[in-house]
């Protein structure tokens, strides 16, 4: 594993143990050359997936990418990081068993809608409000009401 810090390609393996939901080996790394340590995650892939965007261009599918969306909604809300990881791991293998190997973002965006919903209600809210292209005030008005309803 490249140490991030300085580029040096050997760095040595100081501690292993698997997350508390046991899907991924956490290991902390020290660099022997500048010293520095860090962490790394190794999770089980059961395929590849390509996401296929709405225009019909395709790209690998990003793990950080979901992690870094799902937060961003969740910015200043008091969820369990833990509890978000083990969320996104659960969209990740629902992903990966699907039997598809291409995966709609629209697809993607639902999942993260009901997830979100489950997690915390303003976050849901937020990431409908992109993922929706809400465009102005009556649009959180009506999805809100939606929510009170029970529909969406």
């Amino acid at each position: 594993m490249r140490c991030p810090f300085c580029g040096n390609e050997d760095t040595q393996v100081k501690d292993s143990r698997p997350t508390e939901d046991n899907s991924a080996i956490r290991r902390r790394r020290q660099c022997p050359n500048c010293g520095a340590r860090f962490t790394t995650f190794e999770r089980v892939q059961l395929r590849e997936l390509t996401v296929v965007k709405s225009n019909g261009k395709r790209e690998p599918f990003d793990r950080d990418k979901l992690m870094r969306s799902m937060a961003l909604a969740l910015q200043k809300r008091q969820v369990d990081p833990d509890r978000l990881d083990r969320v996104i791991n659960g969209l990740v293998r629902r992903l990966e068993s699907s039997g598809e190997s291409e995966i709609p973002t629209k697809l993607i965006g639902e999942l993260v809608m009901d997830a979100l919903a489950n997690l915390d209600q303003v976050a849901y809210v937020r990431f409908a409000s992109v993922y929706r292209n809400f465009r102005e005030a009556r649009d959180f008005e009506e999805f809100i009401g939606k929510l009170g309803d029970g529909h969406d």
